[in-house]
């Protein structure tokens, strides 16, 4: 049996060594406080490195060393595998965000009231519980938003919707759709940063995709018009470089009568029908033209050239020529971007220039007069059926040179004054292929010849006093 002296002995020791382990733990306590008093607290890690025992400036120190390289990064947009800007570390200013790490990782044991921070260092000491911050890639964005508008401003297209309005046997107004083209900033923006957030230190090169997508039309060619036209089926395109003010205008002029003709199906198209009259009368302008052998000027000028242009879109779409016919010499217009042969000269009523629509739709043309580049192009739509086109090499042969040059006296002009009336041009004889395959194994072809004679130039010498 324990006496009530044996059990007031036993809570004096039991109250000693509660004191003594809490003076044991105090000291121990005031000792490591002493020691983190400027560390990390235990059980702090940034990006899943241990940093307790470690000052601030520590940290920030390594990984300021360990980052030091980010401001010789090469960071390359591109758009389609090609670049459109570049940026380097220096100029986006990149760095990682280690000082606001380090100040809230700094804060564990330290913020808050008393008790949360005698809590917070008690259990760093004691391991109960561990705290992980992590850092990441800071950097300027002002470069990258503004690079986000300027490309935004470049490539961004709202889709078109096709128009087709046919009126009095001709389509007044025509456009086929036309894509749209979206680019997906807010992707770009968002693949960028994720790069920049998993850059190691030995990253010095990057390079990041600007994505678009295609924005589509509601209306396309196919629903607006009842004709079958759905797409482009071809083109043809001539230069007339050098061409006298007289000889563009009057280009420009016969072209305009073309665009928004529809050539219905299974029907024969004439160039001559078309264009109608060409005289003062009807606003052309004397240009030099081919008539009787010679180099004359006459009305129209330069009508051979739209011609010429229509009989190169209509073999590219693989129609049908039923009439055609090449000029009396080579016309230097004619090969400023064509081989000689590809060209068709008209003449009402000894020479047209005959197309067939053989196709599964109605074709409409389309011209365009690039005035700056002196350029036409004739576009024809329609709709494809699969043919397939082949153009043979020229052959160009019996190569002549031109005759000497010819002087005339003119009395009507001052004496002492040359002026040249015609102009020399080689003689040949030119010849091409045309073959035309059809799905159904049907073929067409025709012999392209052009007798091209050699040609003089023709000055006459004044003789008026």
């Amino acid at each position: 049996m324990i006496t009530k002296s044996r059990k007031k002995q036993w809570l004096k020791l039991f109250f000693f060594l509660i004191f003594l382990c809490g003076l044991i733990l105090f000291w121990d306590y005031a000792n490591k406080e002493k020691y983190f008093r400027s560390r990390f607290y235990p059980q702090i890690s940034i990006d899943q490195v241990e940093v307790g025992g470690k000052t601030p400036s520590e940290i920030i120190t390594r990984y300021n060393q360990k980052f030091a390289k980010l401001k010789d990064l090469r960071i390359t947009v591109l758009y389609e595998s090609r670049p459109i800007a570049t940026y380097s570390g220096q100029q986006l200013a990149i760095h990682t965000d280690i000082k606001t790490v380090t100040d809230r990782a700094y804060l564990i044991g330290r913020g808050g009231n008393l008790w949360s921070k005698i809590y917070q260092r008690l259990s760093s000491f004691w391991k109960v519980n561990c705290h992980d911050f992590h850092t990441a890639i800071e950097y300027n964005c002002t470069p990258i938003n503004e690079l986000i508008i300027r490309t935004e401003e470049r490539f961004n297209q709202p889709a078109q919707n096709a128009r087709f309005i046919f009126l009095d046997g001709r389509v007044t107004s025509f456009h086929p759709e036309k894509k749209g083209l979206l680019m997906l900033s807010d992707e770009f923006r968002a693949r960028m940063d994720g790069q920049l957030q998993t850059l190691t230190k030995n990253v010095l090169d990057l390079q990041i995709d600007y994505l678009s997508r295609p924005i589509l039309p509601e209306i396309t060619l196919a629903q607006a018009n009842n004709f079958g036209v759905e797409e482009l089926i071809g083109e043809g395109r001539s230069d007339f470089s050098h061409s006298a003010p007289e000889r563009i205008h009057n280009i420009i002029l016969a072209a305009a009568k073309f665009d928004g003709v529809l050539i219905l199906k299974d029907r024969v198209f004439s160039f001559n029908n078309i264009v109608g009259d060409i005289s003062s009368s009807t606003g052309y302008q004397p240009a030099y033209i081919i008539k009787q052998g010679k180099t004359v000027l006459g009305d129209g000028g330069g009508v051979c050239q739209v011609s010429t242009t229509l009989f190169r879109a209509g073999l590219n779409a693989g129609l049908s020529i039923v009439e055609r016919h090449a000029h009396a010499y080579r016309v230097s217009y004619y090969e400023n971007d064509s081989k000689p042969g590809f060209d068709a000269t008209v003449f009402s009523p000894t020479a047209d220039l005959k197309i067939a629509n053989n196709t599964l739709a109605a074709i409409l043309i389309q011209t365009e007069v690039d005035k700056n580049n002196l350029l036409l192009t004739f576009k024809l739509y329609g709709k494809k059926d699969g043919r397939k086109v082949e153009i043979s090499p020229v052959t160009i042969y019996d190569i002549q040179p031109p005759p000497d040059p010819l002087y005339q006296e003119d009395p009507n002009l001052k004496k002492g004054t040359t002026k040249q009336i015609d102009f020399s041009a080689w003689g040949a004889k030119v010849n091409f292929r045309y073959k035309v395959s059809l799905p159904d194994g049907m073929a067409y072809e025709n012999n392209f010849f052009s007798n091209y004679q050699p040609w003089r130039a023709v000055y006459l010498v004044g003789q008026a006093g």
